[in-house]
């Protein structure tokens, strides 16, 4: 058969996977000559043989390459053959483009934790890595968080300062070696060191330094994968109270890392769909609910939480870290609450000065931010709460329409979304965008992103919020590019976003509840802040058939970290009788009297004290009321509280559960408002019957449920309807989101929910791009207006 020369363009996760060892193995089994490059967002091969021989390459390629790699379809170029032919097979790397902020990095692979083979050998005292952090080969190891330049390349990395040992490079150049290619390994004798700063910095093992201060009850500042943790001791109850003070973070859940889950599978329910997650080489946060009857077993950790969050060893230094300790660690970011996380060790030296009793540092630098992932399992499933350090940069499982655009999602969670030749790009979360780095990161990042090479951007998508930072960043870009700019409403771009994931087309209906959202004035109230709206997806926008039974929020912003307020604008929307019932005294005996006074007549007035149609805040009230939150300290607090109340109750629930949630007439709604009055109603009698506090709980979430679940069935029968989607925040309660889809399909109705990405306002930039790529926005602005 005659000579040949191929030519393919590799496309998907093949920089950092070992896909170029793989092909140099594969070619040379097969005597092909040529080159294996590294491109920006690809891997080049111009390979010469026996036209056969390249045919067969190109049907192992797909086969052979394993997890978390990924090869898109392949469409191979044919060429006359080289003369004379290339005089062996090299791998290569292109000249390097720097990342910037890199925020999207389409060919990179994320940032994967140690493989079993390593592990074994960081282990074995016989092996020449023995005790080595930074153990790595072409399957484990950092990759997204170190990578300074395009096209993946060591010399494009933070490790380029590190050059190899003679036996670190006889590995890297040997084929037959696992550690062929594997751009990132090192060990003791070239690669990045430890550092310690802190007590007994004289005893010459930083190792043993940081786990001498953690077994005396210090706080470890811990320069991580992605930036930097702060460690303790789990079982040290006024450890952890000492962290949380000067942390500035009074309750909200911290993770454990553990080096085993031996170490936590008594206290939690472990299925074995939870554990292949948390031993995935992503090394996410994976919530753990507690085993039935057992309290939280950690003071302090998890406060009102029916659940642990636990990861294992992200790293080789997390799992020498938690090994020697041997009991679960506390893991959280290295930063006060508020604030981004600290990058590099001066950084951290002065910012995390007052919290950290000593710093265990390295040489190795991190070239951008990431937090670790967290998610939990429905129904079997893994969902992601928060998409960042082992999944980002990767492109999302899902087709997008044809076409490139760029959405920024929103101003909470911000993670911008990217669509370029049918696949969806994700970022990792940013944070919220209150602060000036967030804001400085996303602007950098969006910069970066419209300069990339390649086909040009048909459009911009952005939240509706004309106030909303990354709403103010869009415009600007588009005015300057001369870019459409297209603004979609926020519930609309929830619901989108569930729909894109799992490819349905539309029309399609959806409960999109969560906190608030930037809405439309119609209807009989004529309130913008939603929350809780039943929504009739269609190509030409999206209908508004149901919303909650709208309820002021005394004080507007302040209500949102305030669950008093929310319950007291739902008395009062509820009337004099609700105000003045016994079973509200938890909420009244959280003001004074003068307040309480003001605040009603604020209400009446109308001042400072706009409607709402929001679950969240449906849920704050609840969570006053019951007295277990009247002031919050993190977003989502009074919710997850109720949440892990509700679950303490026992089963099975009294026969007159749930109560009824009646849709009243509205203008301008099609089914009209879900009333919440009789749930208020039995709230509030409960608390005078002496009804156990879990059972209240467990009585609004069941109430909540089968309200959403009735509606849409209503909406669901006039429309022809099969399948709800259930998007936003709300959702992230998983007691809800279960019980949700368990009275959806008693009614013959079919529940999706998001799962690849956040049902909060993590994943709205999905659905953002979504608008924009099928043109279907709610509203369409041209840059010249905006």
């Amino acid at each position: 058969m005659s000579a040949a020369r191929l030519r393919l363009w590799c496309r998907g996760v093949v920089q950092g996977v070992g896909f170029r060892p793989l092909v140099h193995r594969l070619a040379t089994e097969l005597q092909l000559v040529g080159e294996v490059e590294n491109v920006a967002g690809a891997v080049r091969l111009e390979l010469q043989g026996e036209r056969r021989s390249l045919e067969l390459l190109v049907r192992r390629l797909p086969e052979a390459l394993q997890p978390p790699g990924a090869l898109e379809p392949l469409a191979p170029e044919w060429l006359p053959p080289l003369v004379p032919a290339p005089p062996g097979l090299r791998i290569a790397a292109a000249t390097a483009q720097p990342l910037g902020a890199g925020l999207i990095a389409p060919a990179l692979a994320a940032d994967l934790a140690p493989c079993p083979t390593c592990l074994a050998e960081l282990h074995h005292p016989g092996n020449r890595r023995y005790g080595y952090p930074f153990i790595s080969c072409s399957r484990c190891g950092p990759r997204y968080s170190i990578a300074s330049a395009e096209p993946y390349a060591r010399a494009h990395t933070t490790l380029a300062d590190f050059p190899l040992c003679p036996a670190c490079q006889q590995e890297f150049d040997d084929p037959g070696d696992r550690r062929f290619h594997a751009e990132t390994i090192g060990c003791p004798a070239c690669g990045p060191q430890l550092q310690w700063q802190g007590p007994s910095p004289g005893c010459g093992d930083p190792l043993a330094a940081a786990l001498a201060l953690l077994a005396a009850g210090g706080i470890l500042a811990l320069q991580g994968v992605g930036g930097f943790q702060l460690l303790v001791a789990a079982s040290n109850g006024a450890a952890v109270a000492r962290l949380r003070r000067r942390k500035q973070r009074p309750a909200k859940p911290l993770a454990l890392l553990v080096a085993d889950l031996e170490a936590i599978a008594p206290l939690v329910e472990l299925s074995e769909p939870e554990r292949l997650q948390l031993q995935r080489p992503a090394a996410p946060i994976v919530l753990l609910r507690l085993r039935p009857g057992q309290r939280q077993p950690f003071d302090g950790v998890a406060p009102g939480s029916a659940a642990l969050g636990v990861m294992l060893p992200a790293s080789p230094l997390h799992q020498l870290l938690a090994v020697g300790f041997g009991r679960p660690l506390v893991a959280t970011s290295g930063n006060r609450s508020g604030e981004p996380l600290c990058l590099d060790p001066a950084e951290a030296l002065d910012r995390l000065a007052g919290i950290a009793d000593g710093f265990l540092l390295h040489n190795r630098p991190i070239a951008r931010r990431l937090d670790d992932s967290v998610l939990q399992l429905i129904e079997g499933r893994p969902v992601l709460l928060r998409r960042a350090r082992g999944y980002a940069p990767q492109a999302l499982a899902l087709q997008a329409p044809p076409g490139n655009a760029l959405a920024l999602g929103g101003d909470l969670k911000s993670a911008p979304a990217l669509a370029r030749g049918g696949r969806v790009w994700l970022a990792p979360l940013l944070g919220d965008l209150a602060g000036p780095l967030p804001q400085q990161l996303l602007g950098e990042g969006l910069e970066q992103l419209l300069a990339r090479p390649g086909p040009g951007l048909a459009a911009l998508a952005c939240d509706g919020h004309p106030g909303y930072a990354s709403h103010q960043l869009a415009a600007a870009a588009a005015r300057r590019l001369g870019l459409p700019l297209q603004l979609v409403q926020h519930h609309r771009a929830h619901g989108l976003a569930v729909a894109a994931e799992h490819g349905l087309p539309l029309p399609l209906l959806v409960w999109a509840c969560d906190g608030l959202g930037y809405g439309e004035p119609v209807g009989a109230s004529g309130h913008r802040l939603w929350g809780g709206e039943l929504l009739w997806l269609t190509a030409s926008g999206a209908e508004r058939w149901a919303c909650l039974r709208p309820f002021p929020l005394p004080g507007g912003e302040r209500a949102m970290a305030e669950p008093r307020r929310a319950a007291l604008g739902l008395l009062a929307a509820a009337g004099p009788e609700a105000l003045g019932h016994p079973g509200a005294a938890a909420c009244r005996a959280a003001f004074s009297p003068g307040d309480w006074q003001l605040l009603l007549q604020a209400i009446a007035s109308g001042c400072h004290s706009p409607l709402c149609s929001s679950t969240g805040r449906l849920f704050d009230a609840a969570a006053s009321l019951l007295d277990l939150c009247q002031r919050s300290s993190f977003e989502g607090e009074a919710g997850l509280l109720l949440e892990g109340l509700a679950l303490q109750a026992p089963l099975p629930l009294p026969l007159s559960l749930p109560q009824p949630m009646p849709l009243l007439p509205a203008a301008g709604l099609e089914l009209g408002w879900l009333d919440w009055q009789p749930l208020l109603q039995s709230l509030l009698n409960a608390g005078v019957a002496g009804v156990a506090p879990q059972e209240s709980a467990a009585c609004f979430h069941a109430s909540l449920a089968a309200g959403l679940a009735s509606a849409a069935a209503q909406a669901a029968g006039r429309l022809g309807a099969t399948t709800v989607l259930l998007a936003g925040g709300c959702f992230q309660n998983r007691l809800l989101l279960e019980s949700s889809a368990a009275a959806l399909r008693a009614a013959g109705l079919v529940p999706r929910w998001a799962e690849q990405l956040p049902s909060n306002d993590g994943g709205l930039a999905l659905g953002q791009l979504w608008a924009a790529l099928v043109d279907q926005p709610i509203t369409k602005e041209s840059a010249a207006v905006c």
